[in-house]
């Protein structure tokens, strides 16, 4: 008994004055989803989100304890006094035409003296970012839906798109304290003929080769969506297994959804094996049936022959019957590219069309790229044309890529708009909705915000005969190495003078016998 009492001593200092009941609430939580979106062109979309909140002002108070949140974007925010920060890293091109408005967009921007922006249309060297992606995530890799995230699976789809978003939110309508979230977002794209030889259907299994097993025993909400939109209106469509338990209808990107939902959290979901694997089949395939077109697209590309002179072009696609709405248009030029001002024309059905708004800052050479921003009107039904010429320029030959004859990347335009709705889309909680519906901001019932991406572009600049110069260098090397070694040679080479022998071969043996001998040498 006497050992007994330091140890209940030390269990009431640990748990303070309150004893057992008291506990310090949480200011922290975790919520994870998965949305899987069937694309009219029959390819799949898998979209994973990972939010973290924390009920903590990083600029204003000493944080030493990170429970969920990462320490080490933590401690970005709080020694830079950082407000926002968004980083995509993307490859591929989410094809609007055919697979519809991209589900994960960049939200809006901040006051412009503190907004800095960025883009790499192409990264040299290759480097694999997902494991420190999936660092910063609570249970890692280990539980829940990241489990799903396995790199070879990932990396060999037809888009794949990771993104990191810090922002503050305020707690309450006055906003007079915020909280720090963090979303980690994750789209990928796979090709449905490709992994499903030739047929549509799909699984988790098929897809990840892995199935899910147990939520983040961290996370307080861990669901999947499964877009059965189809299926309502048609129940000979398609069919998903296991059935879902509760379903949830929203009205996304100007078209309502239903979705099938599987909560991790409730142990009816995984089955006695511990496994979920969500199946899609079709039983009725949609054939000769062409895919909705989107009332927003755009196309980019360069035009011209030689090396001298070019001209870059993107077209605006408004395919709404009978809405016209406006456009922002932001266009970011490498400095190497001479930018004709003079000749900027904007053209819809055939006339001259003149932006609302224009902000064009030049380029300074090897310091910032061209900065071009317009504000224009599309008409109802209709393609604008945006073109502008630009001369290449000549860099030095140190500033040229090791693989220069491949080509130069342009960093591609975003467009950003509010989207005419053809159903009216009500105000919603976004603490108690899913995740993905807060990707869509919306001004009113009768429209939506979109930020679409066009194609990069790869552009052709004069390059030298990098050859010529390694001719160059072999030649003068070899000559230097001729002319300067015999010259040295000449130089620090001594002569002596050798008087010739006599006596031959007869007297060196006659020498050899009488060093034998013990007798002087003749």
């Amino acid at each position: 008994m006497a050992a007994a009492v330091p140890l209940a001593v030390l269990a009431l200092l640990l748990l303070g004055p309150g004893g057992w009941g008291y506990a310090e609430p949480l200011r922290d939580s975790l919520r994870e989803e998965l949305v899987i979106t069937p694309l009219p062109s029959g390819d799949v979309a898998a979209t994973f989100q990972f939010r973290t909140r924390w009920d903590s002002d990083l600029l204003q108070e000493e944080v030493s304890h990170y429970r969920l949140f990462p320490k080490a974007l933590g401690q970005l925010i709080s020694k830079y006094s950082l407000r926002e920060l968004h980083l995509s890293l993307t490859q591929g091109f989410w094809r609007t035409r055919y697979w519809g408005p991209p589900f994960l967009q960049a939200p809006s921007g901040t006051d412009h003296y503190f907004l800095r922006y960025a883009v790499l249309p192409r990264e040299v060297v290759c480097t694999e970012n997902l494991t420190p992606w999936k660092k910063l995530l609570p249970c890692s890799s280990k539980a829940g839906l990241s489990v799903l995230l396995k790199a070879d699976r990932l990396f060999h789809t037809s888009y794949h798109s990771q993104a990191v978003h810090i922002r503050p939110v305020c707690r309450n309508a006055r906003c007079t304290s915020v909280s720090w979230e963090l979303r980690q977002t994750l789209s990928v794209v796979f090709d449905a003929f490709v992994t499903g030889q030739g047929k549509k259907d799909w699984s988790l299994f098929r897809m990840f080769s892995r199935t899910l097993t147990e939520p983040c025993p961290l996370a307080s909400e861990s669901r999947v969506y499964v877009d059965i939109t189809s299926s309502s209106q048609d129940n000979e469509t398609l069919e998903v297994n296991p059935p879902p338990l509760t379903t949830y209808q929203d009205v996304i990107l100007g078209t309502r959804k239903t979705y099938a939902v599987y909560d991790l959290l409730d142990m009816a979901v995984i089955s006695s094996s511990r496994n979920l694997n969500i199946q899609l089949k079709w039983k009725r395939p949609l054939e000769n049936e062409a895919p909705p077109v989107p009332f927003l697209h755009a196309q980019r590309y360069v035009s011209g022959y030689g090396l001298q002179k070019g001209e870059l072009s993107t077209l605006l696609y408004n395919t709404h019957p009978y809405r016209a709405f406006p456009v922002l248009l932001l266009d970011t030029v490498p400095w190497y590219l001479r930018l004709y001002v003079h000749t900027l024309t904007i053209t819809s059905k055939g006339k001259e069309n003149k932006p609302s708004y224009i902000h064009y800052q030049p380029a300074q050479d090897r310091l910032q790229p061209h900065l071009l921003e317009m504000l224009i009107q599309l008409p109802a039904n209709s393609v604008s044309k945006v073109s502008i010429q630009f001369e290449r320029a000549l860099l030095k030959w140190t500033e040229y890529t090791p693989d220069p004859n491949h080509g130069f990347y342009v960093s591609p335009s975003v467009i950003s708009a509010l989207v005419p709705s053809m159903v009216a889309a009500k105000p919603v909680d976004w603490e108690e909705s899913p995740l993905f519906s807060s990707l869509f901001p919306v001004s009113d019932s009768s429209s939506y915000f979109v930020r679409l991406y066009t194609e990069p572009l790869l552009v052709s600049l004069p390059t030298p005969d990098f050859s010529m110069p390694y001719n160059v260098i072999c030649l003068t090397c070899t000559v230097v190495a001729v002319c300067y070694g015999s010259f040295y040679n000449l130089l620090t080479r001594t002569f002596h003078i050798e008087e010739p022998s006599t006596g031959g071969l007869a007297k060196r043996l006659a020498n050899l016998i009488r060093r034998a001998r013990g007798v002087p040498p003749l």
